[in-house]
């Protein structure tokens, strides 16, 4: 097993995006499949997608469709089980639990439908405690912060507690919390599932805004056909493949 200072060198010197860089992340014939009640239960069949640097790629398909499997694939949250995942030219796939762990921590932010916020925390405190967690310096945390929870809308909310906010500015939050740490790749797992078609479209507007100010890939599930068109590449899904 690698030691953490071995890790944080792969991720330093290899990951470190490069001007004339354009793909990514590349996935390969990708298959996943679990064992349940001892028989084989195929969840990915032969998925192959590319996600370009500054693009909103969206996974659209029913519930059992197999995006969130996927989703976790791409995150180093689960491992395929057959096929390769390349981040950023590493083969990601391949790596040891705790290598996969330091390129998340370093170069990707998650973003989930239930948002994932500290209760007892105020806007400012989770968006700071997603810096803490990430090994940022303190001396760089207060103008992060502010400078994240305003790129999501929140500068006069930001000593707020989640229960003091609507559902799409925890959403915000979550989102301010994601690129804190300055990512180049977001995962978002229906992140507009619990929102109305008004929120779902404001956090349509931060996506791109981030996109754009923040130079990172969004790569998010969803079954909402309303916010579709504001995406660069729509994967459909269904049982597991891409039609």
């Amino acid at each position: 097993m690698a030691t953490s200072q071995e890790a944080e060198q792969i991720t330093e010197s290899q990951l470190e995006p490069t001007e004339d860089q354009r793909i990514l992340l590349t996935v390969n014939d990708v298959e996943r499949t679990f064992q349940v009640g001892g028989s084989p239960l195929h969840v990915l069949k032969g998925i192959n997608m590319e996600l370009k640097e500054r693009q909103l790629v969206m996974l659209r398909g029913r519930s059992g469709s197999g995006k969130t499997t996927l989703l976790n694939c791409l995150g180093g949250l689960d491992t395929p089980s057959k096929g390769e995942i390349l981040f950023n030219g590493l083969t990601f796939h391949k790596m040891s639990d705790d290598k996969r762990t330091l390129v998340r921590r370093k170069h990707m932010g998650f973003i989930f439908q239930a948002f994932a916020l500290m209760p007892l925390l105020s806007a400012w405190e989770n968006v700071e405690l997603s810096l803490r967690m990430a090994g940022i310096p303190r001396a760089q945390w207060k103008e992060r912060v502010a400078q994240c929870l305003e790129l999501v809308g929140l500068e006069r909310r930001m000593h707020h507690r989640p229960f003091e906010l609507s559902g799409g500015e925890q959403q915000r939050v979550a989102i301010a919390k994601a690129i804190a740490h300055k990512p180049i790749l977001l995962l978002a797992d229906e992140p507009t599932a619990e929102l109305d078609t008004n929120m779902s479209a404001q956090i349509m507007a931060v996506f791109q805004n981030i996109i754009r100010t923040e130079h990172v890939t969004i790569c998010m599930t969803t079954h909402d056909p309303t916010i579709l068109e504001v995406a660069d590449n729509v994967y459909e899904m269904v049982d597991g493949r891409f039609i």
